[in-house]
């Protein structure tokens, strides 16, 4: 049988030393339906594989005292859950490498004005808005939003071995991009997926991690 041929970049890609070892035939996976995602890694000149997770992203907000480490564990568990039913499916052409990632909006708390010092006043805790679950949530998540500073978070993940369906209730590169003012930081980000950061994780693993993406 001739070997499986798998195709994880194109041919704008830049030749980083993870892209590198990405294009030797490598199985590359993205554990998200998210238009805007593949979009963003095609543009870097990755091309994955789709295959949504069907984890149920149901993971208590409480058991998360710091709130940036809530998206990062909800991707690993769609990398993981993609992982492990693909080798299932497929023992013979498992994935080189399989990313997850999940966007939530943090709502900011307008600095206090009862005149103490703000090391006095108590600290309240962002709220995690994800997806809203009907059109009233995502009037009450915009409601919120109105006139306030919000922060955009993306976990991703990595795993070898518009409206009611957007983060926050709206998508900054639709029609919601009226709403915002501001962005400070990274727009692809904002969008769903940190792809500066995700690049420089990607080359660290190459530098760290000897067997990372290793080339048969």
């Amino acid at each position: 049988m001739a070997p499986l041929q798998n195709q994880a970049t194109l041919p704008h890609a830049l030749k980083t030393p993870a892209i590198t070892k990405l294009s030797n035939n490598k199985r590359l996976i993205l554990a998200s339906a998210s238009p805007r995602r593949k979009e963003i890694l095609n543009t870097f000149g990755l091309n994955p594989e789709i295959v949504p997770s069907t984890f149920s992203e149901t993971l208590p907000h409480s058991e998360f005292p710091n709130v940036y480490e809530y998206p990062v564990s909800t991707a690993s568990e769609k990398a993981v859950e993609v992982y492990e039913r693909l080798v299932l499916q497929n023992p013979d052409n498992p994935p080189d490498l399989v990313v997850g990632a999940d966007t939530i909006v943090l709502t900011r708390v307008t600095p206090a004005t009862s005149g103490l010092h703000p090391s006095l006043e108590p600290e309240v805790p962002p709220e995690i808005l994800e997806k809203p679950g009907s059109k009233a949530d995502n009037l009450r998540m915009l409601l919120e939003l109105n006139g306030h500073t919000c922060e955009v978070v993306t976990g991703i993940t990595v795993d070898n071995g518009e409206g009611v369906d957007r983060a926050g209730g709206f998508a900054a590169q639709g029609l919601g991009g009226m709403l915002i003012r501001k962005i400070d930081g990274d727009w692809f980000n904002v969008v769903g997926f940190p792809a500066a950061a995700f690049f420089k994780f990607m080359d660290i693993l190459v530098e760290e991690e000897e067997d990372f993406l290793s080339i048969d």
